[in-house]
């Protein structure tokens, strides 16, 4: 074993910088959605909230990340990829400092992090990001359906996350039309191709689709309970769990289709109308309160998770040699 060279300063300015940009972004959407609810009367609203929903919520965040990690495990394992448990998680928690981009799609830093540490091509595992934000869209669309009926909304977002989930399917159903079709590419990138086309393959066979979707399932269905608890954490505000559950699906599915960072300002314009129109006694300033509570709670912690375990990993990298 030989010692590695620390990450170079450019690449690590990169990955600071769109940490910071994600959360300038936050920052200004919060601004004008306080803006838009009369800081007064939202600030008004959370003097009236009970705070010990907010750490319920925090918990049943940290159980939507336990769960994730799990669907994480499972698709190593089906890549044939040994990874001690404790460097995994810290490399899966490293993922959430890059939440806030377009789809999520910036957790691929997990590939490098993963080809830093025990160098594992990228080419193999950046099919996993991409696994992961299907089979987390095919659960919010399961999570969605039930209220679409009822409610008479949302189903175009629901079918649109249901229908890319079935494209994307059927794109890597048949591993000779993709073979054939990446001859095409220059010579330089068809092992690459190759690679991540066959990662692609076996992480999106039935088997592996059916045990990653139930993990999403429960996993998303746990922030579900979250928006829950936090809106009847408002004097005189409620919505049922299968209200929540709905609204917090079908809101975090527009935000992922919009394909803007963290689908910061979709989501929460989303959540906070279908909040007021479908809940009981929810003012605007309650449902824009409520909407900052729970978006803390599920994506700028995650961010600041994320922050803090790459921080730690970059320390472990420069003190302990790469196997």
């Amino acid at each position: 074993m030989t010692p590695h060279a620390p990450a170079s300063p450019p690449a690590a300015r990169a990955w600071r910088g769109k940490i910071l940009l994600g959360i300038a972004l936050g920052a200004a959407v919060y601004v004008g959605f306080v803006a838009y609810a009369d800081w007064g009367r939202v600030r008004g609203a959370l003097a009236s909230f009970e705070w010990r929903w907010l750490a319920a919520a925090l918990l049943l965040a940290l159980l939507n990340y336990a769960l994730r990690f799990c669907k994480w495990q499972l698709y190593l394992r089906v890549l044939d990829l040994s990874v001690p448990v404790a460097e995994s998680a810290l490399i899966f928690v490293s993922g959430f400092s890059l939440t806030v981009t377009p789809g999520k799609l910036g957790e691929v830093l997990k590939s490098f992090l993963l080809r830093d540490r025990r160098g594992i091509a990228v080419s193999r595992t950046a099919p996993i990001v991409v696994a992961e934000r299907l089979t987390d869209l095919l659960a919010l669309a399961l999570l969605a359906i039930s209220g679409v009926a009822t409610h008479r909304t949302g189903g175009l977002g629901v079918i649109a996350g249901a229908g890319l989930v079935v494209l994307a399917l059927g794109l890597v159903s048949s591993r000779r039309v993709a073979h054939t079709l990446f001859r095409i590419a220059p010579a330089r990138f068809r092992t690459r191709l190759d690679d991540m086309y066959d990662s692609a393959w076996r992480l999106l066979r039935p088997t592996p689709l059916a045990l990653a979707t139930l993990l999403s399932v429960a996993a998303w269905f746990s922030e579900c309970v979250s928006l829950w608890l936090l809106v009847g954490g408002f004097p005189g505000a409620s919505a049922s769990l299968s209200l929540a559950t709905f609204v917090y699906a079908v809101t975090t599915i527009a935000g992922a289709l919009s394909f803007l960072p963290g689908g910061l300002g979709v989501t929460e314009a989303g959540m906070t109308s279908l909040l007021v129109r479908l809940g009981t006694g929810i003012t605007t300033p309650v449902a824009v309160a409520a909407t900052f509570l729970v978006r803390l709670a599920t994506l700028w912690f995650a961010v600041l998770l994320g922050a803090g375990a790459l921080v730690l990993h970059g320390r472990r990298r420069l003190l302990t040699p790469r196997p």
